[in-house]
């Protein structure tokens, strides 16, 4: 029972992890800044994953990782791990995690439509009404009205929604790049690849905007230095290697649903750490934006 409904749990745990990830992240990025935190984060999650599979595996680094390996995850590591990423990490500090996180569930829809798109794959009318739904749920969190002018109104930074918004249209499209290039390869093993690729980028980044002296201040930040840790335990980590997990056990579409809840699991966490006060109307509208993902890819 529990190897047969293996793929689901792991998009569960994905679920939680993605929570927990982005509430440090946002803490770590409050204190650091957001391109500092992604370096960071990606080398101390290098430094995770590689001591699990040196354990589980008995390869310290992905050394049996083939060519197809390396091209497709690092395609999927340059376009998830950097690009989206930057612009989800700045998200952040626009919006905060949570509503980010609730932008994120445009991720799933914006595969489907891909999958259409570029490789003809069938979008029923099932799968529109699930898209529909999904981004009625957000409208409901992000639109409200303005007392004065009695207009709809974002009640949220645009700069910072459409950040969310593009670091989810880059986790869509390394989610297909990981798929195609993972095959049956070792979930943890082809992270490693992914964050060699997400490395090289910030290394790049950071080296060009000559930032190398704010990657040493976050060095030296105790609290931001565990906050990181912690969040790339979560994501990096322990997150990333579930989702590929879960993709090898569990079709797409159910994995990226239960992933999808992540807009209703980090209410809690950010209660408790942020100590947002949550409408019933953006509950209600995670809630509908978690219905609508299920409706895309379950029926």
């Amino acid at each position: 029972m529990l190897k047969s409904n293996l793929g689901e749990l792991a998009a569960l745990g994905t679920a939680f992890c993605w929570s927990m990830s982005a509430t440090f992240f946002e803490l770590s990025g409050k204190r650091v800044g957001s391109l500092t935190v992604n370096f960071i984060r990606l080398i101390t999650g290098f430094l995770f994953v590689s001591i699990f599979t040196f354990f589980t595996r008995g390869n310290l680094l992905p050394v049996d990782a083939t060519a197809r390996h390396w091209i497709f995850l690092s395609i999927s590591g340059l376009i998830g791990f950097f690009i989206g990423d930057l612009f989800l990490f700045q998200s952040y500090l626009e919006v905060g995690s949570r509503i980010s996180m609730l932008i994120m569930a445009t991720s799933p829809p914006i595969t489907a439509l891909m999958g259409y798109l570029v490789f003809g794959e069938t979008l029923s009318i099932i799968s529109l009404l699930g898209m529909t739904i999904t981004l009625i749920g957000i409208a409901l969190v992000i639109l409200g009205k303005n007392p004065e002018e009695k207009k709809i109104q974002v009640k949220y930074s645009l700069k910072g929604l459409t950040y969310a918004f593009l670091g989810s249209l880059g986790q869509a499209v390394g989610l297909m790049f990981s798929k195609y290039g993972m095959g049956d390869y070792n979930p943890f093993a082809a992270t490693q690849v992914r964050m060699v690729a997400g490395l090289i980028s910030f290394a790049a980044l950071i080296f060009y905007r000559k930032k190398w002296a704010d990657v040493k201040l976050a060095l030296k930040n105790a609290r931001a230095m565990v906050e990181i840790s912690i969040g790339s335990i979560f994501g990096p980590f322990v997150g990333v290697g579930l989702s590929l997990l879960s993709l090898q056990y569990t079709s797409a579409g159910i994995s990226s649903t239960i992933t999808a809840i992540v807009p209703v699991t980090i209410i809690p966490i950010s209660i408790l750490v942020f100590k947002d006060k949550i409408k019933a109307k953006e509950l209600l509208g995670a809630l509908i934006t978690v219905v609508g993902v299920g409706v895309l890819f379950l029926f």
